[in-house]
């Protein structure tokens, strides 16, 4: 009887610590009184370094709010696409704030939170160009960033024999289309409306999108007492309208209706 009595005590001893250990994230933030944040710093107006070499943009302004909310002090860490969801599964980063737009595959690694920022992925080339349709990129060739949302969906509707120029952050894929290293650009539209106003020569313009996609807060696999504490914030900024003065700061227009 001994034994059947200490048997459920010792696997709940096995366990309890187990199972506390999976959770741990927001009590160790809140412990240490810091949060880092990956946020990115090449992606305007989400993300970018001011003129005091500071980050600022929506995604900084976020980061900053949920840190406050928090009461907690605020790390900034820099990342680009390919980097932002390893920093997540190797605890570099507490949470990720880049621009992440949430598909089946990345649901499958990590954690979201509610939706927090409008965002979608298009296709841009000059007048010159006619193009409508996927198919009718065939034959060009087409700078994208690297693991980035408009890569994943340009992959999934590109003709054949498109030649597809990969590069390792945005500034990189924009400086390619603008020397015309490619003729054609997949990217956020916030992206290629910053490239438009700054080169009017190249006569760029929309072609067509290719994903609908609103930004969400990146959050390890798991991490539900952090997920939870971050909705919490999101849906008291969405109640309060301070996220659409973030977003009429920085897009131009108000976050509309967000998916949850």
């Amino acid at each position: 009887m001994q034994r059947r009595t200490l048997l459920p005590v010792l696997l709940a001893a096995t366990l309890l610590p187990a199972l506390a250990q999976a959770q741990t994230a927001l009590d160790t933030i809140l412990a240490k009184k810091q949060i880092t944040i990956a946020i990115p710093t090449d992606y305007p107006p989400y993300g970018f370094v001011g003129t005091d070499l500071k980050p600022q943009g929506l995604d900084i302004d976020l980061a900053a709010l949920i840190a406050a909310k928090l009461g907690v002090s605020l790390e900034l860490l820099p990342v680009i696409s390919a980097n932002r969801i390893p920093y997540l599964q190797t605890k570099k980063a507490d949470l990720v704030i880049s621009t992440l737009g949430k598909n089946a595959e990345r649901e499958k690694v990590i954690d979201f939170s509610i939706a927090y920022s409008p965002f979608f992925q298009a296709v841009f080339a000059p007048k010159t160009l006619a193009i409508k349709t996927p198919a009718d990129l065939t034959g060009k060739t087409v700078g994208v960033t690297r693991g980035a949302m408009e890569d994943i969906e340009l992959a999934k509707v590109a003709p054949p024999n498109l030649d597809v120029k990969r590069f390792e952050d945005n500034n990189a894929t924009v400086a390619a289309f603008v020397s015309g290293q490619v003729q054609v650009i997949a990217t956020g539209a916030q992206v290629a409306g910053a490239m438009m106003a700054k080169n009017p020569q190249l006569g760029t313009e929309y072609k067509f999108v290719l994903k609908d996609s609103p930004n969400f807060v990146g959050i390890a696999k798991g991490e539900d007492k952090l997920r939870a504490k971050v909705n919490e914030i999101i849906a008291g900024a969405k109640a309060s309208g301070e996220l659409d003065k973030m977003a009429v700061k920085w897009l131009g227009r108000p976050t509309g209706d967000l998916p949850n």
